[in-house]
């Protein structure tokens, strides 16, 4: 392994404190929308003239609704790497007011995969591989009355959040991505060998399908080999039909608690006001309208895909592509999809 070395910046991915109520007197009480406006204010009155011009679009713009999260050699936005460190820290302090605890640890450290990935993958990537190279942009004036949004997005991430009366009305899509899936080697910075940023996501699906008898597993498994990527990467709102797989009343009582535990891994990345709004949705819903999906292995190491999908939202997970090293399906794309309307749009 050739000496790397992480630029000093990058620890301010980690440092940014779990607690906000800290800053600029805000009470814990403060719900997300308003929480993210007084981050939001922050930020934008650390930039200058031209930096504001970069980080801001109009709400309507056609933008807002343009999400990706593959290598790009420029996203919208204002990049992290051309801020300042008080600045950088201020992006990141909103970022954090838009997630939960466990979200923002994902996230910081899916930045830091990158520098993993710049070691893995040698010299040349400098610049493809950069754990600064993520991008805010805030559409519309972060207000208490009128609507706006913010999104936070760069190579394996795009987290995309509405806000509207003051409340944080929608939080997706939300894609999170990990290569490698498990750092198999040794390297240098704050993530060390046998990290996993989405091991539960995996962990809990594999428990799940494995658990299911070979009848359920007749209903449950669509296809022998996994699909090769999730669906509707890019677009603005997912085109479902109907749900595949096995019906949640045909899992067992423990069965059945693993489903909602998976479930709630990925409610779970977004403040707890949001993460409650998410579930309470569901279970008005009613967990009988839930389906679980499965494609591929039933073991690690080789490709497997699943999905979940409700009356409101839609899970999908996907771990096929080798990692930088070349190690079989150690490479996961997962995401949220809000079925009442992505970006707080109405369904069409």
């Amino acid at each position: 392994m050739r000496s790397f070395r992480f630029a000093a910046p990058a620890a301010v991915f980690l440092a940014v404190s779990v607690t906000l109520a800290t800053f600029f007197g805000m009470k814990v009480s403060d719900p997300p929308g308003m929480q993210m406006k007084t981050f939001a204010d922050a930020f934008l009155q650390t930039l200058d003239e031209k930096q504001v011009a970069q980080a801001t679009m109009d709400y309507d713009s056609a933008e807002r609704v343009a999400w990706h999260f593959i290598p790009m050699p420029t996203r919208k936005g204002l990049v992290l790497k051309e801020m300042n460190t008080a600045q950088r820290t201020a992006a990141l302090r909103l970022l954090r007011s838009a997630l939960s605890e466990a979200g923002y640890s994902k996230a910081s450290k899916i930045m830091l995969l990158e520098g993993v990935l710049r070691q893995l993958e040698g010299p040349g990537s400098e610049t493809r591989r950069d754990p600064q190279k993520y991008y805010v942009t805030i559409f519309g004036t972060p207000s208490d009355s009128d609507p706006w949004g913010l999104s936070f997005e760069g190579h394996h991430m795009s987290l995309n959040f509405s806000c509207r009366g003051g409340e944080l009305v929608d939080s997706s899509p939300q894609f999170f991505a990990s290569n490698p899936a498990k750092i198999m080697t040794d390297v240098e910075g704050p993530l060390g060998k046998g990290t996993r940023v989405l091991r539960e996501e995996e962990d809990l699906g594999f428990e799940l399908v494995n658990s299911l008898n070979d009848t359920q597993k007749q209903a449950a498994v669509i296809a022998e080999e996994a699909l090769a990527e999730i669906r509707f990467a890019g677009e603005a709102q997912p085109k479902v039909g109907e749900p595949e797989g096995i019906p949640f009343d045909k899992l067992n009582a423990k069965q059945a608690e693993l489903l909602k535990k998976l479930v709630g891994v990925y409610a779970d990345a977004v403040p707890e006001k949001t993460s409650r709004a998410r579930r309470d949705l569901i279970e008005s819903n009613g967990w009988s309208s839930v389906y679980f999906a499965w494609a591929g292995a039933l073991k690690p190491g080789v490709g497997h895909y699943y999905r979940i999908r409700g009356k409101d939202f839609l899970i999908e997970f996907v771990n096929t592509q080798a990692d930088a090293s070349g190690n079989p399906a150690n490479h996961i794309h997962c995401v949220w999809r809000d079925l009442t309307g992505d970006f707080d749009l109405p369904i069409e």
